[in-house]
């Protein structure tokens, strides 16, 4: 025990954060695989597809969820979502700091790196900020669900907002009906409350936590992180908003208010990497399918519970192709100047995250018998855990299902953070006049 504690207080944190989620989908394996857990059969690696898909909060299903698991086996994949979705680190953080009033250096560094948080916030209040935006959010997002669930005629209700409120929040996109929310397609207040919870989830605690402080002291000034988040953000819901709207021809018929409803909320389900559809995905043009990709890859913003390559890490790479042409050695926002080693840290990872991406969608095309779109729509599914697919995931092979595990694993951990693990993490140094940026 003695060793394992020396070893624990030594490891790269960023190891630490893989171990963890690996640790614990190997836990939710085992305890789907359990008798209690299952209606019907469910094969070994399936359970495991189930299990990786909860901690990665992603949402792709080799089975149906309500058709063969048992509410024991609804409930652990709703606390692997919950413990993938703010991170395992926030729970055991939480329990020290109900005992202690500081980390451990070695645990305050693990939850440092899963947040990806700024230098200058503190992680100890942080981490009380996390869980009381989550308690706080999870439950209001229940309490509407149930009431539209109950008007809505849909049985054992109380369950049902809760599940979908947490996988909402953790952008998870696990659904107990069969075809997500496509029967709700026009419920307006359904299609607002699941965009609202995936959007409080996707934009990251570093936002809350930001104007949390402005509005308890007005001095404070609001972090170059939370306005990338936040304009960035705005802009792609805008502008994706505009383009399915236009140039979708499955919802042309709609009117114009439930046509713009299903526009919005298929931007929102892929830009918060929740996953959840109100139309058929396979059914989209080709046109919409290659931009909902693009999104799925942009992804949600750092510290929050989405995936993807995340807003921060986007713009830094456009603050660096806008430098270089202009022939300018730092990146700028709003007169900040970002840290070398932050933006080398989102190209390093703009990079490695096309790399894993090319090298899932190359796997899946020698294993699977069906069209490129469709595997590479998958593949950046997986790797952004968004959990939106086409119709490939029930169908997929041995060496199929795998390689997906192997994505969301990827996907979640980060990419930039899984490739620390594998090597050797740089020191980050900042200079007195830069402003720090969460990658």
């Amino acid at each position: 025990m003695e060793h394992l504690k020396d070893y624990l207080s030594t490891v790269n944190p960023v190891k630490l954060v893989l171990f963890g989620y690996v640790f614990y989908i190997v836990f939710g394996w085992i305890m789907l695989s359990l008798p209690i857990s299952t209606v019907n059969f469910v094969g070994s690696l399936d359970n495991l597809f189930i299990a990786t898909s909860a901690v990665s909060t992603t949402g792709l299903t080799t089975v149906s969820v309500s058709d063969s698991y048992t509410f024991f086996g609804e409930f652990v994949i709703l606390l692997l979502i919950q413990l993938g979705g703010i991170g395992y680190m926030t729970f055991s953080s939480f329990v020290i700091l109900t005992r202690k009033k500081q980390l451990p250096k070695n645990v305050s560094e693990v939850s440092q790196t899963v947040f990806s948080i700024p230098k200058n916030f503190v992680i100890e209040k942080f981490i009380y900020s996390v869980i009381f935006f989550t308690v706080i959010i999870e439950t209001i997002g229940a309490f509407v669900l149930y009431f539209i669930f109950i008007n809505e005629g849909v049985d054992n209700a109380i369950w049902q907002a809760i599940f979908h409120s947490v996988s909402a929040f953790c952008t998870a996109g696990f659904s107990l009906f069969n075809n997500s929310f496509v029967d709700f397609y026009n419920n307006f207040w359904l299609n607002l409350t699941i965009s609202g919870l995936s959007f409080s989830g996707a934009i990251g605690f570093i936002v809350f936590v930001d104007y949390w402080r402005k509005i308890r002291r007005k001095t404070e000034a609001i972090t170059l992180t939370s306005k990338i988040i936040l304009r960035t953000t705005f802009y792609l819901v805008i502008f994706g908003t505009f383009l399915v709207f236009i140039s979708e021809p499955s919802i042309a018929d709609l009117p114009a208010h439930e046509r713009l409803i299903t526009s919005f909320f298929q931007v929102m389900t892929s830009i918060t990497t929740v996953g959840f559809n109100t139309i058929n995905v396979g059914g989209l043009m080709k046109s919409v399918l290659f931009f909902t990709t693009i999104y799925m890859i942009i992804g949600a913003s750092p510290s929050g519970t989405g995936g993807g390559l995340k807003t921060t890490t986007f713009t830094a790479v456009y603050g660096l192709v806008k430098s270089t042409l202009q022939g300018k050695d730092d990146v700028y926002f709003w007169k900040a100047k970002v840290p070398k080693s932050r933006v080398n840290s989102a190209a390093a990872g703009f990079v490695f995250y096309f790399v894993v991406l090319a090298l899932g969608v190359y796997i899946l095309s020698l294993t699977e018998n069906t069209d490129f779109i469709s595997v590479a729509f998958e593949a950046a599914s997986a790797l952004g855990t968004v959990g939106l697919s086409m119709g490939l995931t029930s169908s997929l092979t041995v060496i199929g299902k795998v390689s997906i595990i192997l994505l969301m694993l990827v996907g979640r951990t980060g990419p930039l953070t899984f490739g620390a693990a594998l090597f050797v993490k740089p020191k980050l140094i900042f200079d007195n006049k830069e402003t720090d940026l969460a990658i």
